[in-house]
């Protein structure tokens, strides 16, 4: 019982999450890849704040890396899925929690600090780290939903 909770939970966190994640990445980077450094710089400034202090965001995060937790204890011993459940927690640690934590929060941090209507001359760079690392942490996503949704398989059936 306990896998089984932890296990939906995980797929149904880190589903959410990628949906979050899918949106940045196939929608929003576009629309702020189209503009100037002035409005890269006005719509961070007005995105970012939000972004980063949404309770979707912190919510999420500590689901994706609860309940798998959840699942592992539940899992001891099942051998495959408590493999994929692993493998799958560690993608969310990597992308999500650590890329977030030493890699996006720092160029936030950067990118809050521009005067919108003079940004630095590396904001192209900066703008660019920032795809980079949505990228990264997407893709860190879909691997862990994929292990989840897989481990979940194999345990049920």
């Amino acid at each position: 019982m306990l896998a089984t909770v932890g296990l939906l939970a995980s797929v149904v966190a880190t589903a959410l999450w990628s949906g979050l994640l899918l949106m940045l990445t196939t929608i929003l980077h576009p629309v702020y890849l189209g503009l100037g450094a002035s409005g890269f710089a006005d719509g961070m400034q007005r995105f970012l704040p939000i972004a980063r202090r949404s309770p979707t965001n912190y919510g999420l995060i500590a689901a994706m890396v609860v309940a798998p937790v959840v699942a592992l204890v539940g899992l001891w011993g099942s051998g495959t899925p408590f493999l994929l459940a692993t493998l799958g927690l560690a993608a969310i640690v990597a992308g999500p929690l650590l890329t977030s934590r030493f890699g996006a929060e720092p160029t936030y941090d950067v990118m809050l600090a521009w005067a919108p209507d003079a940004p630095p001359r590396d904001w192209r760079e900066v703008r660019a780290r920032w795809q980079r690392l949505n990228w990264i942490r997407a893709a860190a996503t879909w691997l862990a939903l994929a292990l989840f949704v897989a481990a979940t398989w194999l345990y049920l059936t």
